[in-house]
């Protein structure tokens, strides 16, 4: 197998170091920040060396090419972009404190019910001006490092691109032009007089529904589930990141880390580009 080792940073002691414990052949340049140590032996002790070097790796047991993928399938908040955009928009009001602290508990799986936990949030920004939202959007979301590097490398291979989140149309919308994004999915917030309800309108998209919406995107395209990549970073993502061949935790909880097939924790988006041939 071969071991792909990259971060901000790879200083060249713990390139050799993790090459040593991993018995690898030999050390192939990827990127100046990514590696490939090729006919890596052994897994003993590389997980916790590149923890503490704060490198990314991964084993890669069957090499796959890019081209080979027909679809991949993003999560929004934190994921391709680097903020909770229901967080921002009650902070702007004075009331991120309360909002956030539920959404950390959804994101870390401790909310059974992740509809309910996003109804409690939702109805905290009741009579917020929907301003609020361009504010949001304009001042304070970031797409996350790399994004913009990775989504053109898939278009290019001509991988369909989707973006399926448990936030609002709001954003999804611009992001879908902004970057041309092929499919989106997402909630709609109630406004009325120019302001928030403070309710969803219609179904919420929860992780069944993300779950659902990649499979009709799959299907739809006659593609099987090795030709899908999937990424997220909270438990609510879980569920359409198993219906995928590949999946990766970016720079996600626990519990989403110990399920995907590979974790980003340091570098940026197009780190997901090393990971394929």
């Amino acid at each position: 197998m071969n071991l792909i080792v990259q971060g901000i940073e790879v200083r060249n002691h713990d390139l050799k170091q993790v090459a040593k414990l991993a018995a690898a052949a030999r050390i192939e340049r990827v990127t100046d920040q990514a590696f490939r140590l090729a006919d890596a032996r052994t897994r003993m002790g590389v997980a916790e060396y590149c923890g503490a070097a704060e490198l990314d790796h991964a084993f890669i047991d069957r090499p796959q090419r890019l081209a080979d993928l027909g679809l991949v399938v993003m999560d929004m908040d934190s994921t391709l972009i680097t903020i909770e955009c229901i967080d921002e928009i009650a902070d702007i009001v004075g009331l991120k404190t309360e909002v956030a602290a539920i959404t950390a508990q959804a994101m870390r799986g401790e909310l059974a019910d992740y509809a309910e936990s996003l109804r409690r949030r939702v109805a905290l920004l009741a009579g917020i001006e929907e301003s609020a939202l361009q504010r949001v959007y304009d001042e304070r979301l970031r797409l996350s490092p790399g994004g913009e590097r990775m989504l053109a490398a898939m278009r290019g291979a001509g991988v369909k691109t989707m973006l399926v989140s448990g936030g609002f149309t709001f954003f999804t919308e611009r992001l879908q032009k902004r970057l041309g994004l092929d499919y989106v999915l997402s909630n709609t917030l109630g406004i009325s007089g120019g302001k928030l309800t403070g309710e969803v309108v219609g179904d919420i998209v929860d992780a069944d529904r993300k779950r659902g919406g990649l499979v009709r995107v799959r299907d739809t395209l006659g593609l099987e589930r090795d030709q899908v990549l999937a990424l997220g970073d909270g438990a609510n993502d879980l569920e359409f990141m198993r219906e995928a061949g590949t999946s990766i935790a970016y720079h996600a909880k626990p519990v989403v880390r110990q399920q995907a097939t590979y974790a980003l924790d340091f570098v940026g988006l197009d780190g997901v580009l090393n990971l394929f041939d």
